[in-house]
């Protein structure tokens, strides 16, 4: 984390970073996603006295319901080295039902009545949505947010699948939990696998609730065993599928995001895959109004809080910005179809004085670009500009970053 924030410590002190949301007046952007780190009173306790601005408690279910969860449940994508890119888990809920979760709202919204205190919740009936929905209003939470993505299935009369596949079952649940809600607003929870993200997203503004939450983490298979064949994470030589979430994830969410935000009006809080200040920037750009954050915590623990403070401030302080509410949607108007992409020359260039004569880009070019990269005795490559295209492959694969597009 060091190598591309500095705590704030190193930095000089953070600016003002605190705007409204919904109602609710939030110190900065940050914010625990529901999930382990927000299941134990104590853990939320100590990420608000580092400075998280609010947390979404784990998921919960009124009394009753039952809660079987299987061990191991986490495992990993790790990709060239680093740990957790893509994290899996198995988990499914909280084993707390609502009347513990009652209590920890209670003390928590005692002890810090500034910090934003949200409640995930889950059910199978309309009457279990709304008797979460009033019990949780009741015990004093902000926010209420409905989980209608949980990669592992929904409980309730089609358990496997998930509520937000659905464009007509969303919109009624969505409804059922915004008319139990007298003052508290209601984030829905979507999931981006779907056909079509957007006619979620305006069910759910139809429903009447107040805002969005996307995404969630991503069905998804993390590998078998080659020699056994289990899949993992192993159980007694069988598995299942897997919520994916961490760095693997962002693309899929920032575009989420942004088509969530330029086809409806409700605000979106920014969820799965955000691991730096700067992905923080990116969600927000494409339309989020927070970002919550899961697996970075997970991995490296609350005190990453300096980081994202401080790395959003000095930011903010070089882009001119007052607020953080100032970057949001500044990537929309950027974004066009295909067809409007301008059409114009480009070419690679190399840093000769950088190269290391590698080969790596001409490797890669001859057999996944357009050979227009050719070697020397000196292994210094050369680009052959009358079979270059400008497709932007020698660039990513070059480790010395020596290697630039320019127009022709």
């Amino acid at each position: 984390m060091k190598s591309e924030q500095q705590s704030s410590a190193e930095t000089g002190p953070v600016r003002d970073l605190s705007y409204e949301l919904l109602g609710i007046q939030l110190e900065n952007p940050f914010i625990l996603a529901a999930g382990p780190s927000t299941d134990d009173i104590d853990m939320v306790r100590r990420a608000f006295m580092m400075g998280w601005a609010g947390a979404v408690l784990k998921t919960t279910s009124v009394e009753g319901t039952p809660v079987d969860l299987a061990y191991p449940m986490m495992s990993s994508f790790d990709h060239d080295g680093k740990l957790l890119f893509g994290m899996g888990n198995i988990d499914l809920i909280s084993a707390h039902h609502i009347d513990r979760v009652e209590s920890t709202v209670r003390t928590l919204r005692k002890e810090f009545p500034a910090k934003m205190i949200a409640a995930s919740i889950m059910a199978g009936k309309k009457e279990d949505w709304q008797s979460l929905v009033a019990r949780l209003e009741h015990a004093g939470a902000d926010l209420i947010e409905c989980s209608f993505s949980c990669p592992q299935g929904n409980i309730g009369e089609d358990p496997g699948r998930m509520l937000a596949q659905s464009v007509a079952a969303t919109e009624l649940t969505a409804r059922w939990v915004k008319e139990a809600a007298r003052r508290i607003p209601v984030s829905i929870k979507i999931t981006p696998q779907v056909t079509d993200i957007v006619d979620v997203a305006r069910a759910v503004q139809r429903s009447g609730a107040d805002a969005l939450t996307a995404s969630n983490s991503v069905q998804a298979l993390m590998g078998i065993d080659v020699y056994s064949f289990v899949p993992n994470p192993p159980l007694g030589g069988r598995s299942t599928y897997s919520g994916l979430t961490g760095p693997a994830i962002k693309p899929m969410t920032l575009r989420t995001i942004a088509e969530i935000a330029r086809h409806v009006t409700i605000p979106v809080l920014g969820t799965g895959g955000a691991s730096s200040w700067r992905d923080a920037v990116e969600f927000m750009s494409v339309g989020a109004r927070c970002v919550q954050f899961c697996t970075l915590v997970m991995h490296h623990g609350f005190r990453v809080i300096d980081d994202l403070k401080s790395g959003l401030s000095n930011y903010m302080d070089d882009m001119g910005f007052s607020s953080p509410l100032d970057i949001v949607g500044k990537a929309l108007p950027h974004l066009a179809v295909h067809d409007d992409l301008p059409r114009r020359r480009v070419r690679s260039m190399i840093d000769e004085s950088r190269c290391i004569g590698c080969e790596v880009c001409y490797v890669a070019c001859r057999d996944g670009g357009h050979g227009a990269i050719d070697r020397r005795e000196s292994r210094i490559p050369v680009v052959n500009t009358e079979r270059c295209v400008g497709c932007g492959l020698c660039p990513l694969v070059c480790p010395e970053a020596c290697i630039s597009l320019a127009g022709v």
